[in-house]
């Protein structure tokens, strides 16, 4: 199925799949959360228009739009992901069939199995070239859970985003399986492979090394730098909505690529401050505001990030049951130790063995309380964080809290607010 467009299922009176190609409309989908003839997007519209801007190899972002709502907001053209897609994005993915990802996987064997969540399991796979040339090269193939609309809606909303964006810390999709029959619907997604997994596997599992200071700080710059992307180096402002370790993918050289777009939503747009949607999510990291309103702006990704920036300090997970009545909540822990206390490294992971620099690390968690902000407007932009992030890692990246003075004692000081915590 060459022709992506906006999928619309309905069975034929023989019982067979039709897959009817209609007017695209928009690519965001999550769980509890369609096309916009759908309930929950009733108010969404669709995202503001900026200059082109995809990042160079570096990943740096290049200044985009005006914020939304600002002077001349409603001269900007209502463009959209999947409008995009059908421009530009259509003809970069490969088309893969069934049996050739079928064989590439051992018959999507558990042998091969990656891991698994709520829409579908991964599976490393091993393909040629298109022409069929050259050594097989390995990828990872995700195939959907046969469960109706919602997970086509998940593998289209990947499918159209990832065909449009394109940045160094954002995983590739390589290519793409649709294929309906009258034993039911088969949605695959083939992406780059990525060696090193997930920062979620190198932060709590233990079967795992542990990711050094130097390599911690470069982690979750390159995941700011794809956030950053996706807020305002995009024509079409692109809200995460799915932003922890689990979904930061780490390549061959540990640069951070952030995975699994069936989540994501157009931004808002003209006067619109934010997008009216069904609440979904990961426990523990989504935005106050979002769990309670529903209303979805970019600075809910910020959030987000603020909580990984902690989970990165402390090597744990925002929600643990298995810590202490007290402890078990990471955001009502650490608020006990403020940056600039004295016991603020009791906060720090123990698996560092206090090679690190203090004082990076405190800029860092003044820089996640200031991502924590209740207002949402007192947040920072990811373009901000990711400027906050460069200073401390040029300035900090070598541990100084072993003696006085090291690496980082004369650097520049990132000039992220210490507000007040939650």
């Amino acid at each position: 199925m060459s022709c992506l467009g906006w999928f619309k299922r309905r069975r034929s009176r023989s019982g067979g799949i039709v897959v009817v190609v209609g007017e695209a409309r928009g690519a965001g989908a999550g769980v509890g959360v369609g096309p916009r003839d759908h309930d929950d997007d009733d108010h969404h519209t669709t995202a503001s228009a900026v200059s082109t801007s995809r990042s160079d190899d570096s990943g740096a972002v290049r200044p985009v739009s005006k914020s939304a709502g600002s002077a001349g907001s409603s001269q900007l053209s209502q463009r959209s992901i999947s409008s995009l897609y059908e421009e530009r994005g259509h003809g970069q993915l490969r088309v893969f069939d069934y049996e050739e990802l079928q064989g590439a996987t051992a018959e999507f064997s558990r042998a091969q199995k990656l891991g698994e969540g709520g829409f579908g399991s991964v599976y490393k796979g091993f393909i040629r070239a298109a022409d069929g040339k050259g050594d097989r090269v390995p990828v990872a193939v995700k195939k959907l859970n046969q469960r109706g609309m919602q997970g086509h809606k998940q593998w289209l909303a990947e499918v159209q985003f990832l065909g449009v964006l394109e940045h160094p810390n954002l995983v590739k999709l390589l290519g793409y399986c649709a294929v309906d029959s009258e034993r039911g619907a088969q949605r695959l997604l083939v992406y780059e492979f990525m060696p090193n997994k997930s920062l979620e596997d190198h932060l709590f599992r233990r079967a795992n090394p542990p990711l050094s200071w130097n390599r911690r700080l470069q982690v979750i710059l390159g995941a700011a730098e794809g956030l950053a992307y996706l807020h305002e180096g995009v024509e079409v402002q692109v809200i995460y909505r799915d932003f922890k370790t689990s979904n930061i993918l780490l390549d061959k050289d540990f640069r951070a690529k952030l995975s699994d777009f069936g989540l994501a939503r157009e931004g808002p747009t003209g006067a619109n401050t934010h997008v009216s949607t069904a609440v979904v999510g990961t426990q523990g990291y989504a935005a106050p505001e979002y769990i309670d309103s529903g209303h979805l702006t970019a600075k809910s990704d910020v959030w987000s990030f603020g909580v990984v920036l902690y989970e990165i300090l402390t090597g744990r997970r925002s929600l643990d049951r298995n810590k202490p009545a007290a402890e078990q909540k990471l955001l009502e822990w650490v608020v006990q130790f403020p940056p600039d206390s004295r016991n603020f490294r009791v906060i720090m992971d123990p698996r560092l063995r206090g090679e690190y620099s203090v004082k990076a690390a405190r800029e860092i968690a003044k820089l996640a309380d200031s991502c924590l902000l209740k207002n949402a407007k007192e947040r920072p932009t990811m373009s901000e964080v990711v400027e906050v992030l460069r200073r401390a890692v040029q300035a900090h990246a070598e541990p100084d809290n072993r003696t006085p003075g090291g690496p980082g004692a004369k650097g520049k000081k990132a000039d992220a607010a210490a507000p007040s915590r939650r």
